[in-house]
């Protein structure tokens, strides 16, 4: 694409030229191969090294204490609201100010940019809805509970409400195409947060119930089988039984959404995901929904519905703000999909997440985000970080700056299957991982010398180590040779068939710009003798085994 010289001139006094005949970079998109996936910036693979900033901290004059906090916590990309209450103040009157604020001053930070869009609904409330939509509720009407009593929610069936939040949304995306179709700030988009209702299975408006008394769509029996035997077509409860309100709200949340985002992505075609409140990953047999989470919302049980009902959404993707391991590990289980992209776009920044980065970028994640990378006077605690400073950043900068010199040749390894991860569990036992042609040990809170069998008599542990905190990715980038980034870990790699295995070469190092690895030392002696010991300071190591 080519485009004419223009001048933009944003609302900090701001003002991008743009040369005559500059070529645009491809339009990011979100491609697939072989059931894994890659989001393509600049035509290449992309990791989001992300951080997500506080909600209400989408204001130009917010901003810098949220720069500061990407900074130090050494994160490519930035996701932020951007709110329908604050683009649309006034019915038909678009305000994108902030909008042009925020890319201008991501490029000059170097940062992209996902861009949240609070509009219907923001975990699951009307809350970021303008207030001509706010309190009126004839034209933008509420669900209705089983008493006829309109609640909190915004009904998925108000054509005024989903008409008007499209309108705003392709302005949006019409004014994103305007000021960035050649430089590709914006990244993606996310389509309203965290859906769906707490405390109601679904609408009972009269539309809503005319609807569930009426047969399942083809499109959604395709895709979406009934968890206990009833009838093969039928309305909503004849096919579903107990789980036909959660399901049937979830194709109405699902079938909204996606039409929003279909306007959108026909004026400005970036990638699209929605996100949601998880249930429990660890239930088994999943049980129909009972208050114990928010029904509608693109849970993993229904991630089929979504596809089916809004399929201009690329994935579905899981908030995470529960640090047991197994559930976690389970989460990621339940979301990586071959028709759905792993991501974690929120998660919890407090210190017991951080080992999670390890587990998530090694399983070929496009996207790692801990919430609340922000230095505004705000603490999330206990969901989050007590701390508002440094203290909060120090841990995930120390873990992006291992990876960002290598980000491109990391999202390139991970789309072509290549990478591995694992974060200490609870109980702190070792774990392995099956690479191509060797196996992988990995574990915690071993001292950097010795064996632990050695020394019975030491009581002593090493420090920070008094709860979970290692964790390891790594690469196989040859047949024998690996990258390792890792904390608090030991690494051992032995063959898959059994031969004895030795360390040819432990190189400690990094990439430089160009792609070319630079050592900086080799590791030898007492530094691999027993396995490749990681501390909390992480370092990128590059690894070749051989047999004899």
């Amino acid at each position: 694409m080519k485009t004419t010289a223009r001048q933009l001139v944003v609302s900090l006094g701001l003002t991008i030229w743009v040369a005559a005949g500059a070529a645009a970079a491809p339009i990011p998109e979100l491609v697939q191969k072989d059931g894994r996936h890659a989001l393509m910036v600049d035509g290449a693979p992309f990791v989001m090294f992300g951080g997500q900033a506080q909600n209400s901290s989408n204001y130009p004059l917010a901003l810098d204490k949220v720069w500061a906090a990407i900074k130090d916590a050494n994160a490519n990309t930035l996701e932020i609201p951007v709110a329908w209450e604050q683009i649309e103040p006034v019915e038909g009157k678009f305000d994108f100010s902030y909008v042009d604020t925020l890319v201008a001053q991501a490029r000059k930070n170097k940062v992209r940019l996902v861009l949240l869009w609070f509009g219907t609904w923001k975990n699951t409330s009307a809350s970021y809805t303008p207030e001509w939509v706010k309190f009126d509720n004839a034209r933008f009407p509420r669900m209705v509970d089983q008493q006829g009593k309109p609640i909190y929610c915004l009904s998925p069936q108000g054509e005024e409400t989903l008409k008007a939040d499209k309108k705003a949304f392709v302005a949006l995306m019409a004014h994103i195409k305007k000021i960035d179709d050649v430089q590709r700030t914006v990244i993606m988009m996310q389509v309203q947060n965290e859906v769906g209702t707490y405390g109601y299975a679904r609408d009972y408006g009269s539309k809503a119930e005319a609807q569930f008394n009426s047969p399942v769509p083809a499109e959604v029996l395709k895709r979406k089988k009934s968890p206990v035997a009833l009838a093969a077509t039928g309305t909503w409860k004849q096919v579903y039984g107990d789980y036909a309100d959660e399901y049937f709200h979830a194709y109405s949340v699902a079938r909204y959404i996606g039409e929003i985002a279909k306007a959108g992505r026909d004026v400005y075609n970036l990638p699209m995901f929605v996100n949601n409140s998880i249930r429990d990953s660890l239930e088994e047999p999943v049980k129909p929904w009972n208050k114990n989470f928010a029904s509608g919302g693109p849970t993993f049980d229904v991630i089929d519905i979504y596809k089916a009902a809004a399929p201009s959404i690329d994935f579905a993707a899981p908030d995470i703000y529960n640090p047991e391991w197994r559930k976690f590990v389970a989460t990621l289980d339940k979301f990586q999909r071959a028709d759905n992209a792993l991501a974690v776009p929120e998660m919890s920044n407090a210190a017991e997440y951080v080992r999670y980065a390890y587990l998530v970028i090694g399983r070929g994640a496009i996207n790692f985000a801990p919430f609340g990378i922000d230095y505004a006077d705000y603490s999330n605690f206990p969901l989050g970080h007590k701390a508002t400073d440094k203290t909060m950043t120090a841990a995930y900068g120390k873990i992006f700056g291992a990876f960002r010199p290598m980000e491109r040749q990391w999202s390139k390894w991970a789309f072509e299957g290549r990478t591995y991860g694992v974060a200490e569990g609870d109980d702190r036992q070792p774990q392995k991982l099956a690479l191509k042609g060797w196996n992988a040990t990995i574990s915690f809170r071993e001292w950097q010398f010795g064996e632990a069998q050695y020394f019975k008599d030491v009581k002593d542990l090493p420090a920070n180590t008094e709860k979970p905190n290692g964790g390891v990715a790594i690469a196989q980038i040859a047949d024998n040779e690996f990258i390792i980034v890792g904390q608090h870990a030991r690494v051992k790699i032995d063959n898959a068939e059994g031969k004895p295995t030795m360390w040819a070469r432990v190189e400690e190092g990094r990439y430089d710009a160009s792609g070319k690895w630079i050592m900086e030392r080799n590791w030898n002696g007492d530094q691999t003798d027993y396995g490749l010991n990681l501390t909390g300071n992480p370092v990128v190591l590059k690894v070749k085994v051989g047999t004899y």
